[in-house]
């Protein structure tokens, strides 16, 4: 088959239709339950605000839009990240074709992020990291259609979709502030103007009601980013350490990308021009925003967990395809295809394995069943509806996830009491040794879990 034009965007759309069906697929049959980070936000999304305690809203907000569509039927929410994902991946390959005359570059661009384990692998558990994926990638395509052409829809939407990448997951002001290094040294050189100024208006149009709901809430998701880092407990050695751990991380997971990359590249040779407007965006966005997540680590001295880079390298494939360009072998496509095609099979099969012979990971929790035997007791016992659960993420979410009432998830409910329906019932989740002492209404234990029900009888 030639390799035109209309053929090669055929074949990105059946990469795509492939990829979206594979991985939302192979999670569907093979796990029982949700992993933690989506029941995470389902549950948050039963009771949706501007923020949450450990992160933004949107990471929730999606979710409950397809729970209300889809109920609890966990293929649903394998799907929205598997969206999420090829989104991604739509975008990237716009943004090539800006770049590039030979489009057969721009479906390579997007073919080698299947060796980047954040956009397989990783997917089917959609989180906060997933969310971002396609923020991140409509905030580069259009800051650089503002920068190209400096119109002013361009930069409104760039403000736009910055920020509900922001409101996804504050990591990603590390792609702004790189981007912002960019117009800065744009500045300097006269190449861009002050319009791209514009693009603050939407931005903090957007952004506003989660800054007010930050200021109410004493600022508790930007509290626990900080805590994740570990930030206040370390020495001296680990303003080395951990720089250097995050360095060997990255090139583990960049392994299989340069894999197939030696099958597409002749000489790993090639002339850097920094005087290219086209390559010092790209570097911006790929290499700065490393640069400062490495610096991040060496100057305070925390760790910086491996998921948190899942968006990171959504144009690398585009970043080394602008490079070595002129040295890429189109002979060499049969075999660059073939390694493809090995890892796109392994890498669900690995996941399948996985998810079938392990038995003790979140995915096996008997969500479902534990559930149906609550309201089965509920039933017995009280006349009105589970309006409410109380308890962690995992189990009380479950709860609220499985439930038919769609129970409101409250981790704890002081200083709520106004908040509640009087009328509604409510069941505590946690510690049974404690649950049973002070348990008013119904006890009963499943699985090392206490439940207390308190209902209209």
């Amino acid at each position: 088959m030639a390799l035109n034009k209309k053929n090669l965007r055929n074949l990105f759309y059946i990469f795509l239709t492939t990829h979206l069906i594979v991985w939302t697929a192979i999670p569907s049959l093979t796990n029982n339950n949700l992993p933690l980070d989506t029941i995470e936000a389902l549950a948050w999304g039963s009771n949706l605000d501007w923020g949450f305690n450990k992160h933004p809203p949107m990471s929730a907000f999606f979710p409950e839009i397809f729970y209300q569509f889809f109920g609890p039927q966990d293929w649903a929410y394998y799907l929205l990240s598997q969206i999420f994902v090829i989104i991604s991946f739509f975008v990237v390959f716009k943004f090539a074709e800006d770049l590039f005359e030979k489009k057969i570059y721009c479906l390579l661009s997007v073919l080698l992020l299947e060796g980047i384990y954040f956009y397989n692998f990783t997917t089917p558990e959609f989180n906060v990291n997933v969310c971002q994926l396609p923020f991140w990638a409509l905030s580069v395509l259009y800051c650089w259609k503002g920068f190209k052409d400096n119109k002013t829809i361009d930069w409104l939407l760039f403000g736009l979709f910055a920020a509900i990448g922001i409101l996804s997951k504050y990591l990603f002001i590390y792609l702004l502030v790189s981007m912002d290094l960019f117009f800065l040294y744009m500045f300097v050189k006269k190449k861009i103007n002050f319009k791209c100024l514009i693009s603050l208006v939407s931005f903090l149009l957007v952004l506003l009601p989660h800054l007010i709901w930050l200021t109410e809430n004493d600022f508790v998701t930007i509290t626990y980013g900080i805590d994740r880092t570990g930030t206040g407990e370390q020495n001296f050695l680990d303003h080395i350490i951990h720089p250097l751990i995050f360095l060997g991380k990255q090139i583990g997971i960049l392994s299989l990308f340069f894999l197939m990359l030696l099958f597409l590249v002749s000489k790993f040779k090639t002339i850097i021009n920094f005087a290219d407007k086209k390559l010092l965006f790209l570097l911006t966005i790929n290499i700065v925003p490393m640069i400062l997540m490495f610096l991040t680590s060496m100057i305070i001295g925390v760790k910086i967990r491996t998921m948190w880079m899942t968006p990171f390298y959504l144009f690398f494939g585009v970043l080394v395809v602008y490079i070595f360009q002129s040295q890429i072998n189109l002979n060499k496509l049969k075999s660059f295809v073939s390694v493809l095609l090995i890892l796109f099979i392994i890498s669900p099969f690995v996941y399948a394995y996985i998810s079938i012979t392990k038995t003790n990971k979140r995915t096996d929790y008997s969500g479902k069943q534990i559930a149906r035997l609550v309201e089965s007791r509920w039933n017995k016992n009280f006349s009105n509806e589970i309006a409410y659960v109380v308890g962690d993420e995992w189990y009380a979410g479950n709860l609220s996830y499985h439930l038919k009432s769609r129970p409101i998830w409250f981790e704890n409910i002081e200083n709520k009491t106004k908040e509640l329906n009087p009328s509604g019932g409510i069941i505590y989740i946690g510690n049974p040794d404690i649950l049973k002492q002070v348990c008013p209404g119904i006890y009963g234990k499943i699985k090392r879990q206490g439940f207390c029900m308190i209902g209209r009888r």
